[in-house]
């Protein structure tokens, strides 16, 4: 086979002396911005003389010479008959574009922070939107867009499964996370991230001690045992001779409330509802309303279901239940900050919706009672987003038992 020897003008651009010359060149021109003049340096005595026989200078640049490009690109030009690009692109690699390359690593910043705080479960619980800012002041994970989109999605999946169905963290973690039985170890990313929003939601500190990270997940429904979580009810007649059925009958038509565990709702048996009309399943936060409730109309109390605070897994489950028979589910809860974070939770977790708890409600509500304590942390209550202005104008919380007599006068008109 027989070899082309260089040019000699190809063997002076190829020499050893001029190779650093061509890096510097090749990063300048790979920033993708306009260049004019190159800055070269440090040069030692050869480079300097190989430099000044490439331009024809007269005497030795100095050991950090600024070279004009159009310059350069004449001598390579006249020794090679190519471009100063085409040079340092064959003695180097290819060019790349830096400007351009942040330009699109801060659109895809930009669009992955514009997704988590658009997304669903976001939207759907305002009181999110501090922990999505916290996540944007974190920054990437790596500097990949990619690998904290991903992360954030699994993040996200898991908050839409909770309540967990009182399961073991591992066994959760196996059934949301495509079987990855480890993905919420104590100590994960995900683990970390998915614990501090549930934080975030209720309005607590980021658990630092195991024992307290322990507790958000039990909190959640996580690790629950299912005679543990209850929820309480009063009123309900459903059909059937399943075990959830024939309690609460046998406690409806004593005129007593009833508490249900998550394990007696996992086995309900069959059951139905009224259907024509549909039944109509008031929900409340505080005991004390349910407890109002049945005292005034005993053996006559409508339906309903009390939270007891933040849903664990089994008033949720409960309430879905319901919906699938065909109930339509009414809620209500406090007027401050925590009630609206739980009303906004349960809404998204469940079909419910909001039964008195507009900003009309609230200002009626408040004029009763003008020097309450303060509402707290506020965020926005999806259902109505004058709520959270009003509150924080009147700066005052209502707490559900202060109107009891407004709700227990709509449980009348039902009874009626």
């Amino acid at each position: 086979m027989t070899h082309t020897e260089p040019a000699p003008g190809e063997r002076t651009l190829r020499s050893p002396e001029l190779r650093p010359i061509w890096h510097t060149v090749h990063s300048r021109l790979s920033s993708g911005r306009p260049v004019t003049r190159v800055r070269l340096g440090p040069l030692d005595e050869t480079q300097r003389e190989a430099l000044a026989d490439l331009l024809g200078l007269d005497r030795l640049p100095d050991s950090h010479p600024s070279v004009s490009l159009a310059r350069l690109e004449e001598a390579v030009t006249e020794l090679s008959g190519r471009t100063v690009r085409e040079t340092v692109t064959e003695l180097v690699g290819p060019l790349g574009d830096r400007a351009g390359e942040r330009r699109r690593e801060e659109a895809e910043r930009v669009e992955l922070w514009a997704w988590l705080e658009g997304h669903d479960t976001v939207r759907a619980q305002p009181a999110l939107a501090d922990w999505t800012a916290s996540c944007r002041a974190t920054g990437l994970i790596g500097g990949s867009p990619d690998l904290t989109r991903t992360l954030l999605a699994d993040a996200l999946t898991v908050l839409a499964e909770l309540p967990a169905q009182a399961e073991p963290l591992p066994v959760f973690a196996a059934r949301v996370l495509k079987g990855d039985s480890h993905g919420l170890d104590d100590g994960t990313r995900l683990s970390t991230l998915v614990l501090r929003a549930l934080a975030t939601l209720h309005d607590t500190a980021a658990p630092e001690s195991a024992a307290d990270r322990r507790d958000v997940w039990a909190r959640a429904g996580v690790a629950d045992d299912d005679l543990s979580a209850t929820v309480l009810i009063a009123g309900l007649r459903p059909a059937g001779e399943g075990s959830f059925a024939r309690v609460a009958r046998a406690c409806a038509e004593a005129g007593q409330a009833a508490s249900l565990t998550l394990a007696q709702l996992r086995a309900p048996g069959e059951f139905t509802l009224a259907s024509d009309p549909a039944a109509v399943v008031h929900a409340v936060e505080n005991p004390s309303i349910l407890a109002l409730a049945v005292r005034r109309f005993g053996p006559d109390c409508p339906p309903l279901v009390c939270t007891s605070g933040w849903p664990n897994s089994a008033a949720v489950h409960l309430l879905r239940l319901l919906a699938d028979q065909g109930a339509i589910l009414r809620y209500h809860g406090d007027f401050d900050g925590e009630g609206i974070r739980i009303a906004a939770y349960l809404l998204d977790k469940t079909p419910a919706r909001p039964w008195r708890m507009t900003a009309v409600d609230y200002r009626a509500a408040a004029a009763r009672t003008p020097h309450g304590p303060k509402p707290g942390r506020l965020t926005e209550a999806p259902w109505d987003p004058e709520l959270t202005r009003a509150m924080t104008d009147q700066g005052t919380a209502v707490v559900e038992e202060l109107v009891a007599d407004v709700l227990l006068g709509d449980l009348a008109e039902v009874v009626r």
